[in-house]
This record gives C-alpha cells, structure tokens and sequence, in this order.
C-alpha cells in the first residue's frame, strides 16, 4: 500500500479503503479461479472515488478486451442493463439475447467512461479493437454514438494499428479511438491507417520515434458503408476514393448464399477409389478432417448423391477446382434430409453407409438445434437448396483478406460422371443459369472498385469477410445479356480464367486483362479515369 500511495499520490482517506476493498476481491476471486474480467467490481468499485469529483477534461485508458460470450452468466446479468442503458444492444430476438454477437465489454466500458466522468465538450482517447468499427450487428449499437436516449458523442479520429499489433504475445485488431462529448459524428471521420516498412515485430518498449521510424502513415476517411443507415460497418479509403466508391455502394441485383454445411465433414466427404462395371462406387470417407474425428470406413455406394465438392481452399481468382466429393443427401425442396423409408428403397447402400455412423450425426449441435430429431431424418444437413444445384456458379473464400471469385461450371471428377460442383460453408456462392451470366458478375467482384468496396468494410478477422452480405453494398446490376457491356465483361473474366491456368507463364497478359477490366468496371458505374485511379491507389495500400 505504500508503494501504490508513492506512485499514485492519493490524500483522501476514501481512495485508500476503495482500493484495499478492490485488492481483497481480487485476491478472492483469484483464490476462487475466477480470474478474469470482473464486470460488477468495474461497474461499482471506483464509484466512489469519483463520484463527487469534478468531471475531467480528458480520460484516457485502455480497457479489458472481453467477448460478451466469454463472460460468466452472473457478469452478463451485473451489466445487462448497462449495455440496454446506452443502446449497445442493437440486435432483437435471439441474438439480443446472446448479447448480440461478438460484443466486446470494450464498448461498454468507453461509453460508461464517457458518461461517467467526461465533461462536456471533454475528450475520451481509449485503445480499442478495430472490430467495432467494421463489424455488423456486434459493433451497431457502438456505432450509434450516443449515450443511450442522450448526449452524442463524436469521433474526432480513429488510428488503425492493426498491422502493428502493439501488444505482446497477441494477435488481436488494434485501433485507438479519440471521441468528444456532446457533439455529434460528422462524416467522413478521419482514419489513419499504420502500416510497418521494415519486416519484423516492433518491440512494445519503443518509443514513439522508433514506431513512426518504422511505420508509414495512411490519412484515409471514413464513413458508414450505407449512408443512410448511420450504425452500418464503416467503410476506409482515400478521401477521392471514398467520394467516387459512392457510385458503387448499394445493393446487387444478384443473392449469394453460403454453402452446404454438415456439420460432421468426416461422414460426408468422400474419396472415391474406384467405380465398378455395375455402376457402383467403392468410397473412402475423409475420416481425418474437421474439428471431430470420425471412424474411416470404405464401402460400396450408388453413385447418384455423389458430387464434386468445393472447399474455400480451392478457391483462388479466376481458377476453382474440387479436391473432393460431398455425399448429398439433403431434399433441396423441402430442405430437409431424404425420408428415410424412401432412402432406404432407392439407396440401400448410401443408407447402410450413413447408418454406420447414425449416433454421431444424431449429436451435431446443428441437428439438434435446426432440425426435429423425432421426425427429422438423421443425415440432414444446412443451407442446401435448389440453388446448391445450379449448374454455373460464382464462388468466393469465405475466410479471407480479399475477394478472389471464380466461376465453376459441372465437373467430371474420376469415376464419377459431370455434375454440378456443391461448394460448401467455407465458400459463398452466386447461383447463375448459363456461364456468360456467372462470368459477367465474376468480373465485376474481381474488379478493383468492386474489391475496394469489400475490403475497406468487411471486417477480416470474424470469418465473415467474403460471408454472401457483401452484395448487399456492391451494385452489380442484373444486365440484358445483349448489352454490350454485358458481353464484354463475361468475354474478359472467360478469358482471365484461361490465362489464370496457365500460371507464371501468363501473369502479364493476365494483368492486362484485369486492367481492361477495370475499365468497363468503371464505365459501368461512372467513374471517371481520375477516380478509377484513386480507387486502384487506395486498394493496393490497404490490400
């Protein structure tokens, strides 16, 4: 206690005992294995010491970094009305009642600071994560800025220290943020993007010197990605560039949609060894992949529910191709899992297969969850439709830094005749019925307006980045096949997926084909040659 008294200068009594009574209920909660974050403790402990205080000018800190998920029931309970009192609950139904996604306490604890011992017209500086600005639906509620029903609050600017990741030992997004109380957000908001120049970690004892030695600055705006919609995920370029991607935003003409999910890869994912002159195909199941092992089991099978399977991996720009195949066994009408009394008649091999493995795929947390175990077949999967089935398709890597689409076409893997290729949850896909449609929308997403729009609001580290709501803020318009900048578009994604087979060899032509591209990309959406450059300018330095 003399040592915190030397170092923090204290002359009331009353600061003294709240920190001993802080000190104690750490040490018990400790005692306890409770260690952690302690939401009642932060909400009532330092209340005293400031409660009669007068109102600061500036308050600066850097708060627990904690999922609202990752916190004890009785945590969640302690500040629940906290986070309802300053509108952080943005979501309804079920998801409020999981606190709305991946909510961090960091939210919480900048607006109770602010509110609590901010004057107006007082700054706030608070290290933060990144995602909050980026997010969708966790971060909405944050990105209200207002405190609750009263005070607005505004962002003075946002530092993106991301690359940097200043703390040791960690990974996480890091960003600081500088807010005013009592004035409201005008955007664009100013957003300085950190970048290192030198390879290597820089150590957490440098200096401010050494980082900015080490570091350049990018002075980038900022701004909802859908202005009309103030709690949208921000959207980060250049200043020009922001302006003209204003002609992009807004919502596609075309629905994407994730891909089929099992739940229970090692049951479903097949290696076929060989086909017999019946017809019939002697299976391997991929026993080894996923989170859950499964028992590997070879079996002969009809062929008839067996497709090409797609995995996000197999995915690059203007090049997909299946390493596997998937054992499809889900109604794409009724979306449910074949009636097993139907199964059982027209496949009795595929379901002898299946049965082999019937307790594990009772006990998928999704079967349980999405689908009525008593009446409900007990293979059934998720998110498989009609459009799972589409002969053409535009796909793209879910978990990723960057759009990279391709379009698949039906594919003949060995020992299985041409089908239509099923891409499943790690990749999102666009339905499409002829290939120069799927080509068209191909190379609007691969062209750089279209990638600056995604890449500067779609948050990277959640695994939702290339997740099918990105066409719900790129305007691809569903054109007549016959315009001209409809051909022409397909002719020159048909062309790059050529160039993109032959690898090294055609990297230059293959260039110079995106860079034409590029140029009907903005024909399209009226850019201007000045502002097609800024767009290309600003995605190379966030890229």
């Amino acid at each position: 206690m003399a040592l915190g008294q030397r170092e923090l200068r204290w002359e009331n009594p009353l600061t003294e005992r709240s920190l001993v009574e802080l000190y104690e209920k750490v040490l018990q909660l400790k005692a306890d294995k409770r260690n952690g974050l302690w939401a009642r403790i932060i909400k009532n402990a330092f209340a005293p010491v400031f409660r009669s205080a007068t109102p600061f000018d500036y308050v600066v800190g850097n708060p627990p970094w904690v999922n609202w998920e990752s916190l004890a029931k009785e945590y969640r309970d302690a500040t629940r009305e906290l986070w309802q009192k300053y509108g952080l609950f943005s979501l309804k139904g079920h998801a409020a009642r999981l606190g709305g996604g991946k909510k961090d306490v960091a939210m919480l604890m900048l607006y109770a600071a602010m509110d609590s011992y901010l004057k107006d017209g007082g700054e706030l500086g608070f290290v933060i994560t990144q995602t909050v600005f980026k997010t969708k639906g966790a971060g909405d509620g944050f990105r209200r800025f207002r405190l609750g029903d009263g005070q607005e609050l505004k962002v003075l600017k946002v530092n993106d220290l991301v690359e940097l990741q200043p703390f040791e030992g960690a990974s996480n997004r890091t960003s600081t943020v500088v807010l005013e109380k009592g004035k409201a957000t005008d955007y664009p908001v100013t957003y300085t993007l950190w970048q290192k120049t030198k390879p290597g970690r820089i150590a957490v004892d440098s200096g401010l010197g050494d980082v900015e030695e080490r570091t350049s600055r990018i002075d980038l705006a900022a701004r909802p990605v859908n202005i009309s919609e103030r709690t949208s995920p921000w959207i980060t370029a250049r200043p020009k560039a922001l302006s003209a991607l204003g002609k992009v935003i807004g919502k596609s003409g075309y629905q994407a949609h994730a891909g089929a999910c099992t739940w229970l890869n090692g049951v479903y994912w097949l290696r076929i060894l060989e086909r017999r002159p019946e017809g019939l195909l002697v299976a391997e199941n991929l026993h080894d992949v996923g989170k859950k092992k499964v028992k590997q089991v070879r079996m002969v099978i009809e062929p008839d529910l067996v497709y090409p399977l797609l995995r996000g991996r197999d995915v690059g720009r203007w090049q997909a191709k299946p390493s596997a195949c998937i054992l499809m066994v889900q109604d794409p009408q009724k979306r449910v899992g074949y009636d097993e009394s139907w199964l059982k008649v027209q496949y009795p091999l595929t379901y002898a297969y299946l049965k082999e493995f019937e307790d594990m795929l009772r006990e998928r947390s999704g079967y349980k969850k999405y689908f009525d175990p008593q009446k409900d077949s007990f293979y059934s999967m998720y998110d498989v439709a009609e459009y799972t089935f589409a002969p053409y398709k535009v796909v793209w890597t879910r978990v990723a830094t960057d759009i990279t689409a391709a379009v698949v076409a039906p594919h003949q893997i060995v020992h299985l005749e041409s089908k239509p290729i099923i891409p499943i949850e790690t990749a999102t896909m666009v339905a499409l019925s002829t290939a120069n449609d799927a080509h068209y929308l191909c190379a609007l997403l691969n062209s750089s307006p279209s990638r600056l729009v995604i890449d500067s609001y779609a948050s990277k580290s959640t695994g939702s980045f290339g997740s099918p709501h990105i066409l719900q803020h790129v305007a691809i318009p569903c054109l007549n096949p016959s315009t001209t900048t409809f051909t022409n578009l397909s002719a020159l994604s048909q062309r790059a997926h050529q160039l993109a087979a032959f690898g090294e060899s055609s990297e230059k032509e293959l260039r110079d084909v995106e860079e034409e591209i590029d140029r009907k990309a903005a024909e399209l959406w009226g850019l201007t040659e000045e502002e097609l450059k800024e767009v290309q300018t600003s995605l190379e330095e966030i890229s």
